[in-house]
């Protein structure tokens, strides 16, 4: 399967990056993209009172905009994550995933939020605006089952095995991590996941921007099931075009059997 990650810039209103994705995906109309992979809240600035501010329900307009977008070209979208106004009244960063015919086959809030405080870095704190997700989400599409985190979910391993027990051979993260963060766990961790679950993790970023109070350290990549970056972005806006083939999964995971040969009733789970 061909996967393209957009890399965007982030504009400060949700129109302007709708009007940019579909600009985006114009310019990759022809390049036979299966599947098309967006940044963790690209619809909006990364800032905790942005998210209520910019918050829609499932259904709201810019779910519809992506929706259609999925359909007119003819792709599978994992449409980065949004602020999702939740029917309890709370609010999500929440991840959809569309098909070529634009049905939403998947949905993933947030189960960890990022809430930290590095001595030196980054002090960020999502818990003051939003809620946490509650479950591990996998989907199915022609190429085969595909699990679903976004960004912290990625630092908890057992957040990527479940996805894996539950069948997935591919792992959707739409992240963006910080200038502390970055540097130090971006490709190490995406790797992590991808050795351990001999899968094919795929993290998305938003571009990076000095303008903003949260800045993206970008460098959206694919990792293989054998740990390997096979593509990686810089930090200015762009496009990743990656062919991955899912046969790969079970011969590695044929040639180094690690899934097979746990030992569950040693590891308390």
């Amino acid at each position: 399967m061909k996967i393209v990650q957009l890399q965007t810039h982030v504009a400060d209103n949700t129109r302007d990056n709708l009007d940019n994705l579909r600009r985006q995906l114009e310019i990759i109309r022809d390049a036979g993209a299966d599947l098309v992979c967006l940044g963790e809240m690209f619809t909006c600035p990364y800032d905790t009172p942005n998210f209520p501010r910019y918050a829609e329900p499932e259904g709201g307009e810019a779910w519809q905009a992506l929706s259609r977008l999925a359909e007119e070209f003819g792709i599978y979208l994992s449409a980065g994550t949004v602020p999702e106004a939740g029917p309890d009244g709370k609010c999500y960063n929440t991840a959809y995933v569309f098909d070529r015919a634009g049905r939403q086959i998947a949905k993933h809030r947030k189960v960890h939020l990022f809430d930290v405080d590095i001595r030196g870095g980054q002090r960020f704190k999502e818990s003051e605006t939003l809620s946490a997700g509650n479950q591990v989400t996998v989907f199915d599409t022609e190429f085969g089952r595909m699990g679903l985190a976004i960004c912290f979910d990625m630092r908890f391993p057992e957040l990527a095995r479940g996805m894996v027990e539950r069948g997935a051979k591919v792992i959707l993260a739409p992240a963006a991590f910080n200038m502390t963060t970055g540097p130090a766990h971006w490709a190490l961790m995406f790797r992590a996941r991808a050795v351990d679950n001999q899968c094919f993790v795929i993290g998305t970023s938003v571009a990076r921007d000095e303008a903003f109070s949260y800045v993206a350290w970008g460098h959206s990549l694919v990792a293989d099931p054998w740990g390997r970056i096979v593509s990686e972005l810089g930090a200015e806006p762009g496009m990743a075009v990656t062919d991955i083939d899912l046969a790969y999964v079970e011969e590695i995971r044929q040639q180094l059997p690690l899934l097979s040969a746990r030992r569950k009733d040693l590891y308390g789970e």
